[in-house]
């Protein structure tokens, strides 16, 4: 098996021993013993994607049942699964940051996790999460993640990728230092525009990567998630939609598309409590995805 060239410097808090992982949950835990999954090798034109979300690390203590600085460790095993399956490329579904008080504090912050992420795939995607740009500037954070926008569309083999942005007021302004109650968060008409143009260009199966929900109407919602689903159904070409934010694992079917909430890599302590997938996607557009620890499978097929 080969390795990124982060998994081979894991050293002395993660050892690999005829396929079990030892990993030390933090540094006032023991090591925990993980099997690692045995991925089947995907069927020809099968493309492979690794997905995570909600990691919230920063350099401070646990608040309820969110551990920070846990992220690192976790985040260390979810990068030997993924060297193993090997997926094409990895999205992270945003929050890869916590809020700090500072924009050096959080640019610092952003700086450590993202030592990491980036060496887990050449080809990585990260989605903005209201946390990412709490006091940071969208700009800044792209800056931090080697990304170019925030917002865009991509192909791999035979499918077509849309990473959306709802990181915006309801009065158009985007998120930024602190502007915004993470209640409101809007896809703007320049960029349903941008979506419909997008989806109406391509002939591929379509798959959405968002961090605010699509399919609910709860505080976790976009505020125009029926308009934006209307343009996603109107196409005819949208297989699924993943998202992150409201942390827990959920699914639902709107429209013929499925929307499938992944749970955050925050919540609690822990190997046990890690969180992050292995989707497959089938010529045919059958998805099945492999969910690790706390993140739950599915499979749809078509």
């Amino acid at each position: 098996m080969s390795h990124s060239p982060f998994v081979t410097r894991l050293g002395r808090r993660a050892l690999l021993r005829k396929g079990v992982l030892f990993l030390a949950a933090g540094t006032a835990h023991a090591a925990t013993p993980m099997q690692l999954f045995v991925q089947e090798e995907p069927a020809k034109d099968t493309l492979r994607v690794g997905m995570l979300t909600d990691l919230h690390y920063a350099d401070k203590p646990p608040a309820g049942t969110r551990h920070y600085r846990e992220a690192l460790t976790k985040l260390e095993e979810a990068a030997l699964q993924f060297a193993r399956d090997k997926p094409r490329f990895v999205v992270e579904l945003g929050d890869l940051i916590d809020a700090a008080d500072s924009v050096e504090t959080e640019k610092k912050w952003l700086a450590r996790i993202s030592r990491d992420f980036t060496q887990i795939s050449k080809d990585r995607h990260c989605v903005l999460g209201n946390h990412c740009v709490d006091i940071l500037r969208k700009e800044e954070f792209l800056e931090g993640v080697g990304q170019k926008a925030a917002h865009y569309a991509f192909d791999r083999d035979a499918f077509h990728f849309v990473v959306l942005d709802a990181c915006y007021r309801s009065d158009g302004k985007p998120y930024e230092r602190k502007n915004f109650v993470w209640t409101d968060p809007n896809i703007p008409a320049a960029q349903v525009d941008w979506l419909k143009a997008d989806l109406k260009a391509t002939d591929k199966k379509v798959i959405v990567f968002a961090h605010q929900r699509l399919d609910v109407s709860d505080n976790h919602a976009v505020k125009n998630a029926a308009d934006v689903r209307k343009v996603l159904e109107g196409s005819g070409k949208v297989l699924a939609v993943f998202q992150g934010h409201s942390h827990k694992n959920d699914y639902k079917e709107i429209g013929s598309i499925h929307y499938c909430t992944l749970a955050a890599m925050v919540e609690g302590s822990g190997p046990q409590n890690n969180s992050y997938s292995i989707m497959d996607i089938e010529p045919t557009g059958t998805i099945r995805m492999t969910g690790h620890r706390r993140q739950k499978g599915y499979e749809w097929k078509r």
